[in-house]
């Protein structure tokens, strides 16, 4: 039975959010196409279709998953009442970004990096900055007391909200 153009776009669009939320979840080697197409509810054959490989599909889950981080940043500024990084610490250090890996920061899940173009001085910041809300969510999800992990963002939090006043 032959799919219409609408059914193959939506399944294409099926395809590339099951793959974002896996990669998140389980990283790009921790999850494989046959795995992915059984998530989404599809057939492994018809993955090709699609894309060109894996690393395709990696691409364009990782564009579509950085796109939505960018805008959902953009919400949650405009909606921070003036205190923009103190909201973004507070959401992005938080229980629930932690326990949510497939829907949460695909730089701490897939381990990428920026690559901005800042002075030598506010690129440092920005690395360091950058550095440890990744560790600080990373490390949250990987120790096994919920005291702990709740500790390791709340110190994290605190420590960048104190460096910012600086």
């Amino acid at each position: 039975m032959r799919v219409t153009r609408q059914q193959a776009a939506a399944n294409r669009e099926r395809i590339i959010e099951t793959a974002g939320e896996l990669f998140r979840s389980k990283g790009f080697a921790g999850i494989g196409v046959a795995d992915i197409m059984k998530a989404a509810d599809l057939t492994h054959g018809g993955f090709y279709g699609h894309f060109a490989s894996k690393d395709d599909l990696i691409a364009q889950a990782s564009r579509r998953s950085m796109q939505r981080a960018a805008q959902n940043w953009r919400k949650v500024v405009a909606e921070s009442g003036g205190d923009a990084f103190s909201t973004l610490l507070t959401r992005y250090l938080s229980p629930r970004h932690r326990d949510d890996p497939g829907h949460g920061c695909a730089f701490s899940s897939l381990r990428k990096g920026l690559a901005h173009r800042f002075a030598a001085a506010r690129r440092r910041k920005a690395i360091a900055a950058l550095s440890e809300l990744i560790g600080a969510l990373m490390l949250s999800r990987a120790v096994g007391d919920a005291g702990l992990s709740d500790e390791i963002l709340d110190a994290g939090r605190h420590e960048l909200l104190a460096a910012a006043e600086r």
